[in-house]
C-alpha cells in the first residue's frame, strides 16, 4: 500500500440501526482504535439501537458515539452523556460526513 495513504488519519462512521449492529460496532471500534488509534470514529446509532445504547453503557466507546435526534424524539428519551445527539437526522448526517470524505461501514 502507498505509503502516503497508509500515514493518512482514517475517519470511519460505524453505522448501528439494531441493538446486534451496536454491539458489533462497539467491537469494531474498539478493535480499530487499538489498532489505528488516529482515527476520527463516529458510531451513528438511530432506530432501536439508540434505546440500547441509552439502556447499556460501554466505557470504551460512549463518547465516540453519536445518537439521532428524530429517534430520540420518537422513542421519547432524554440522550445521557457520554453519547453526543447529532444535529440532524442520522440519514441526513451520514450523507453529509460521506460527502465530507467519511467512510460509511454498516455495522
Amino acid at each position: 500500500m502507498n505509503q502516503d495513504i497508509q500515514n493518512q488519519a482514517l475517519k470511519v462512521i460505524l453505522h448501528a440501526p439494531t441493538p446486534a449492529a451496536l454491539e458489533r460496532a462497539r467491537k469494531n471500534a474498539v478493535n480499530l482504535l487499538r489498532d489505528a488509534p488516529d482515527t476520527e470514529l463516529r458510531i451513528v446509532l438511530n432506530a432501536e439501537a439508540v434505546e440500547a445504547a441509552l439502556d447499556q453503557a460501554h466505557a470504551d466507546v460512549d463518547a465516540h458515539t453519536w445518537v439521532c435526534p428524530t429517534t430520540l424524539t420518537r422513542i421519547g428519551r432524554e440522550n445521557r452523556p457520554p453519547l453526543q445527539v447529532m444535529a440532524g437526522p442520522a440519514v441526513v448526517e451520514i450523507a453529509r460526513m460521506q460527502r465530507a470524505g467519511w467512510v460509511y461501514i454498516r455495522s
